[in-house]
């Protein structure tokens, strides 16, 4: 019987949009519904809940476009929220293949400012080293509708009084 390897997910992404922007697409249920998961997957805005503050949550659902019965959830506890910053969680792994049920799943996510832009760092896991890469292409499709929603939706600017 061989070993199985388990191992951390890292991913760095640059995004052309400052920290805080990219922030608020974690962690603004609205932008979170429209980049969130792999191609094939939408995931629907009723299912999306995020509390950005420890002991907090980030809660969705993904759902197969072509058969709407596959839907994966998601369902992390906030352990560290630094606004624009820095976010980590965990989740416990429930009838996920290769993992067994019960094992904590830490993410932990980065916003470096890095020029005009953000420098996305996201560490996941632990996983088996088949699953990691399959996250990894997971988190690599999203990022490709992240960076389509911060290049095509307006930034929203709060009104100020004086």
């Amino acid at each position: 019987m061989s070993q199985q390897t388990i191992t951390q997910m890292r991913l760095e992404r640059y995004f052309d949009a400052p920290p805080d922007r990219v922030y608020r697409a974690f962690t603004d249920p609205e932008q979170l519904a429209e980049w969130f998961g792999p191609l094939g997957f939408h995931v629907p805005r009723s299912t999306v809940r995020v509390d950005a503050r420890p002991g907090g949550y980030w809660r969705l659902v993904m759902v197969n476009n072509d058969n709407p019965a596959i839907t994966s959830p998601v369902d992390s506890v906030f352990t560290e929220v630094d606004e624009n910053a820095r976010l980590v969680g965990y989740e416990d792994a429930r009838g996920m293949p290769g993992v067994r049920d019960g094992t904590r799943l830490v993410l932990s996510i980065e916003f470096t400012p890095d020029g005009d832009g953000t420098l996305l760092r996201i560490v996941q896991g632990p996983f088996p080293e088949e699953l990691s890469d399959k996250g990894a292409v997971g988190w690599r499709q999203s990022f490709g509708k992240l960076d389509a929603l911060l290049r095509t939706r307006p930034e929203r600017r709060t009104a100020t009084r004086a």
